[in-house]
Parts: structure tokens; sequence; C-alpha cells
């Protein structure tokens, strides 16, 4: 596809309870467009008529990699971020990049355009947050087993250590959205 020299591109990456989805919905509350990896993952649970759950969704996100590749999500989302820039839209935001095959295969796709973010915490504060969270909060069970799934099975960690940005999130959100405003600048991210 060719790319507009105008178009930047976004994307966030972070272990469970780091604040990804909060830095995302900062971004889109300013009018920007989200692809959200998750809601793939999602959209073919409910063709398969599976029920979500913490335990039936790993379980589906491992077993759609193995039977249709590595590279199931980011297709998707690379087709939805490229109908969103056929469509006039300059500034695209992911929302939940999981893997370093996902993360090499959109710096292939948008050189030069796609910036990644990290957000993190520390593992503790992280746990406490999911224990705490109104939907579908974990156990102290369920988030190590989580981590440690994002980190061996989905290869998480590289794209956490190569991201071109990174965001500490372990105080207030003032603090954060501080941070996320300074890297939006940088990119020259908004319009």
């Amino acid at each position: 596809m060719s790319i507009e020299k105008n178009v930047k591109v976004i994307a966030f990456v972070g272990l469970a309870g780091a604040g990804k989805s909060v830095a995302v919905d900062y971004i889109t509350e300013k009018g920007y467009p989200k692809v959200y990896f998750g809601g793939i993952i999602y959209a073919a649970m409910n063709e398969a008529g599976i029920e979500i759950t913490p335990d039936s969704q790993q379980k589906f996100r491992e077993e759609i990699r193995e039977a249709e590749g590595k590279d199931f999500v980011v297709k998707r989302v690379i087709k939805q971020t490229n109908d969103l820039i056929n469509a006039g839209q300059h500034r695209v935001v992911l929302d939940g990049l999981y893997s370093w095959t996902e993360y090499k295969i959109l710096k292939h796709e948008y050189p030069g355009e796609l910036s990644v973010v990290a957000v993190v915490a520390p593992k503790k504060l992280r746990h406490h947050r999911l224990a705490n969270r109104p939907e579908r909060p974990f156990t102290q069970e369920e988030a190590d087993k989580r981590d440690w799934t994002e980190i061996e099975g989905l290869e998480k960690g590289g794209p956490i250590a190569i991201a071109d940005h990174y965001i500490i999130n372990n105080s207030h959100l003032d603090n954060m959205y501080r941070q996320l405003d300074e890297i939006l600048e940088e990119e020259k991210f908004l319009n």
C-alpha cells in the first residue's frame, strides 16, 4: 500500500494492567480513530460461539494463532487501519500490540509512519489494578499466568523492549497524560 507522507500510526504495547487502554482512550477522546487488537479476538470468539472469559480468551488467542498463523490478528489490524487511511484518516491509534511478529509486520507495513509506545508499571501495581478493575478482575494467580503467557507465548517483551517511547504509569493519571502529550507532540501526531 502506498502510504501518504502525512500518515502517522501509533501503537500501544504493555503488559496487562499497565494502562494501555487508559492511554488509548485519552487519545481517542480527542477524535482520533483506533483499531483494537483484542477486538479482533473478541469478534472471532463471537463468530465461533465461545464465551469470553480470561481463560477462554487466552486459550483462543493461542489456538487461533497456532491454526491461522502468528499474523492472524495483525493482518486484520492492518486491513482496518488501511481502510481508515483510505477513508481520509491521517492519524490512527493501534490499541494492544501483542507480539514480536506483529511488531515486525507493522514496522514493514508502515515504514517511517509507525511509532510504538510501551506503557509500563511495576508488577505489584499492575496486578493491583487487575484485581480491582470492574470488568474481568483477575486473581493474583490469573495475573501471574497472564504475564507469563504474554511474555513467553506471545513474545510481548520484544515490542516493549524496542519501543520508540515509554510511559511510566506508576502514579496519578495527570502524570501519564503529560508524558503522552509530550510523545504526541514529538511524533507530530496531533493535527
